[in-house]
């Protein structure tokens, strides 16, 4: 088994969701290569090897400046040719996705996507993927290689070796498709925010319908401030407009695994939970006790949230001062 990791990268770190596919990948193959592809980006090599990489190949182009698909595939259709990988993993994100499907197709390759899991079974990789809304999860596979497949962000944490080895560095020239650099990228906008973002907190205060307005959302954004955390949103929410959606956690956001989730207002249900499950701990409040949301929850407040909340606010700035 020889397997490559995408390596996705925003400004000058690794991404967390690329770095935590890398450490699970390192527990599948004892010779994991990673591929960093961008403009100056190959002070980034050393990073990967501090969660197991062996080898990190780096494209370092200007026409891989902007984060355009179609440049990635090419190049990565070539060090999949000319290595003999046969399994390509991504962390899940908008461009990843497009990288993943495009490569398929030029490879001819198999791709399963959204997988929670990867593991050997009698000498064959096998994914495991949620399906009937997450209430089941069912066992993939690949025909035949090179092997494609695409991670659920969140699922795995990078995992830092203890002793960090000296990396090998390759250097790669890409031949582009002239399809391949038609496009340009005409402006790239980055919502402004404060704080850590939900995939990296390792504090999360979310909120959900309960909350009752928009302009409630404060409530929960003072909480998280006073815990240094991040603020996260549920589908309803983001849907009526009251919260951006980069913020949403569920089936159709994101998912995520922070040391404490603190859910305000949330009801629970499936599509909510499949985002957030993997958290450390779980605080529930809710003025409703039969909400599905206790019934995961390590711990539950009764309560109305526009009174519990401001006090635990309090109650931690008291304690942090």
């Amino acid at each position: 088994m020889s397997t490559l990791v995408f390596l996705e990268h925003h400004g000058n770190e690794l991404l967390k969701p690329s770095l935590g596919v890398l450490s699970k990948a390192t527990t599948l193959d004892q010779d994991v290569s990673g591929v960093v592809l961008g403009s100056g980006v190959r002070g980034l090599a050393e990073q990967a090897g501090k969660f197991g990489a062996a080898r990190v190949f780096v494209a370092d182009r200007p026409e891989l400046e902007a984060p355009l698909p179609q440049p990635r595939v090419d190049a990565l259709a070539g060090l999949v040719r000319d290595r003999e990988f046969d399994t390509v993993l991504f962390a899940s994100s908008v461009l990843a996705a497009d990288v993943a499907g495009g490569l398929a197709a030029r490879l001819g390759a198999g791709l399963n996507w959204d997988l929670t899991d990867l593991v050997q079974q009698n000498g064959s990789l096998i994914g495991k993927r949620p399906a009937l809304g997450d209430t089941v999860y069912v066992d993939v596979g690949w025909k035949d290689g090179p092997r494609l497949a695409l991670i659920r962000p969140g699922t795995f944490d990078p995992q830092g070796v203890a002793e960090t080895p000296s990396v090998e560095i390759e250097d790669l020239e890409p031949q582009f498709e002239d399809f391949s650099l038609a496009a340009t990228m005409v402006e790239q906008a980055h919502a402004e925010s404060e704080g850590p973002s939900i995939e990296d907190a390792d504090v999360i205060v979310a909120g959900g319908r309960g909350l009752g307005a928009p302009e409630n959302f404060k409530l929960v954004e003072e909480l998280a401030q006073a815990l240094g955390g991040a603020v996260a949103a549920t589908r309803a929410v983001v849907d009526a407009g009251w919260y951006p959606y980069a913020t949403q956690v569920g089936q159709t956001g994101k998912s995520v695994s922070p040391k404490l989730y603190i859910a305000c207002g949330i009801s629970g249900a499936i599509q909510h939970k499949v985002g957030m499950q993997g958290s450390g701990l779980i605080v529930a409040i809710n003025k409703d006790p039969n909400a599905p949301i206790f019934e995961y929850s390590d711990l539950g407040v009764v309560g109305d949230l526009n009174d519990v909340v401001p006090k635990l606010t309090e109650l931690v700035r008291q304690r942090k001062s």
